[in-house]
């Protein structure tokens, strides 16, 4: 039946587009102009009958789970060729989310954060897997660490600061889950915004602070500097022979702590200083704020592909322990 109606209509085209192209000729006779459309019209029809196809007007069929289940196989199978492809085991990582496998999912996310651990929103994705696998859906200490990382590479990283917030308010840290949240909350559309409002509410409450009178900004900050940093490139160094993307990061942390800065700043490849500050304003997490620390450990490194982390052919000074506020400029020179 479909064949049917199909065929009528290709029919019906055809002689519409035959009086198109024949209508100089109607005047020379209709009879004649008539038929040659009518003809037209059942060659058309004809032709559909011997070699179309109907189902060329059917809406292709969504993929089902089997299909799902036989990509995420021919997903592996490649894994397994190139286990170092980060977007492969996030894609993987979806997939297996998509199936409901959990904590296949969070290893396959796991094994992707691995490999490119200054991706903040492959990260963020790990964490939540991480925590979608927990039996109490809780983040733990890793999905932490992974947000926190997360913030330090991307500081306006929204889904990052959000999740952090759970994450602290499921280990009773409220305040500090209220200066997360209080520092998103600027950057949000209304709606989102509003969302956050409410949960920040809960949050004043358990850690027993009160909302401030406007919403602090970030940039009000102490920027007082309190370390003072002169950087020293190699002698012949040409910035044409670095990639596009390379990035001078000068970081402090704290000494034998996490790797996470305490403070940290970035300068793009044609924009080095010679000289940088950093101040409590650099500090990616409010709660810990350079001046909180009496000594840190500072390091620079220019990184070819603009990342915090150390590379293969990164230039890096070697790193120093300092005592806070710094009297002084300190000299780094990357080699």
């Amino acid at each position: 039946m479909v064949t049917l109606w199909l065929a009528l209509l290709s029919g019906l085209a055809g002689i519409v587009l035959a009086a198109c192209v024949l209508w100089p000729l109607r005047r020379r006779g209709r009879t004649g102009f008539m038929a040659a459309c009518l003809s037209l019209g059942i060659v058309s029809a004809s032709l559909y009958l011997l070699v179309g196809d109907p189902r060329a007007a059917q809406q292709p069929a969504a993929p089902s789970m089997a299909d799902l289940r036989q990509g995420v196989e021919a997903l592996e199978a490649s894994l397994q060729r190139e286990p170092q492809r980060a977007d492969g085991w996030a894609l993987l990582g979806r997939s297996r989310s998509e199936l409901g496998q959990n904590t296949a999912a969070a290893d396959a996310f796991a094994r992707a954060a691995a490999l490119a651990p200054d991706d903040a929103g492959l990260l963020v994705e790990a964490a939540q897997a991480r925590a979608q696998a927990a039996a109490a859906k809780r983040f733990d200490d890793t999905a932490l660490q992974w947000l926190q990382h997360a913030l330090t590479v991307q500081p306006d990283a929204e889904r990052a600061a959000w999740l952090l917030g759970i994450a602290l308010r499921q280990r009773g840290r409220d305040a500090e889950a209220v200066e997360v949240w209080s520092a998103l909350l600027p950057r949000l559309q209304p709606g989102a915004a509003t969302a956050l409002e409410q949960q920040l509410a809960i949050a004043r409450a358990a850690a027993g602070t009160e909302a401030p009178a406007t919403s602090p900004d970030p940039a009000q900050r102490n920027a007082d500097p309190l370390l003072s940093v002169r950087i020293a490139l190699p002698a012949g160094f040409d910035p044409a022979q670095w990639p596009q993307a390379t990035a001078l990061f000068v970081l402090a942390r704290a000494p034998g702590g996490p790797p996470m800065p305490v403070a940290v700043r970035r300068y793009p490849l044609d924009g080095l200083p010679s000289s940088v500050t950093l101040s409590d304003a650099d500090s990616p997490m409010p709660t810990q704020p350079l001046s909180a620390h009496a000594r840190v450990e500072v390091l620079a490194r220019l990184s070819r592909a603009g990342t915090a982390s150390h590379t293969e052919g990164d230039l890096e000074s070697e790193p120093v322990i300092v005592q806070l506020p710094q009297s002084g400029e300190l000299q780094l020179q990357l080699r």
